[in-house]
């Protein structure tokens, strides 16, 4: 079993930038990818950026150039640097895990492990 523990979020005007990490713990050594998903209020949970265990990257459209994933393995941490965040990047951000590399639970939305949450609010 693994747990995910974000932190980072609150909240910064629009233009500013908040760096969300998450740790994991448990059985990490099962884990290949690593995400970011959020959810705004009313809409569907969406996947922000993804990293496999050999720190391939992706990224939806709305956050390339702006938003940055990264891994550190050693700690068992992923990060999400969010640059030149606008109101509509508000929502509750969601840490996930699977011992699949990307592709398989970013095609299916099914991810082994989530954390619960960091909310991100960003004002205009």
């Amino acid at each position: 079993q693994v747990q995910l523990l974000e932190s980072g979020g609150g909240l910064v005007q629009a233009g500013g930038s908040l760096r969300l990490s998450c740790v994991a713990s448990g059985t990490i050594f099962s884990i290949n990818a690593m995400a970011w998903y959020r959810q705004a209020p009313g809409n569907q949970r969406e996947l922000v950026a993804a990293i496999s265990s050999s720190s391939h990257t992706n990224y939806s459209d709305s956050v390339k150039g702006r938003f940055t994933i990264s891994r550190d393995s050693a700690k068992n941490m992923v990060y999400l640097q969010m640059n030149s965040l606008k109101p509509e990047d508000t929502a509750v951000y969601y840490c996930a895990a699977d011992r699949r590399q990307p592709l398989v639970p970013i095609t299916f939305g099914i991810w082994d492990y989530w954390g619960q949450g960091t909310q991100v609010t960003v004002s205009s």
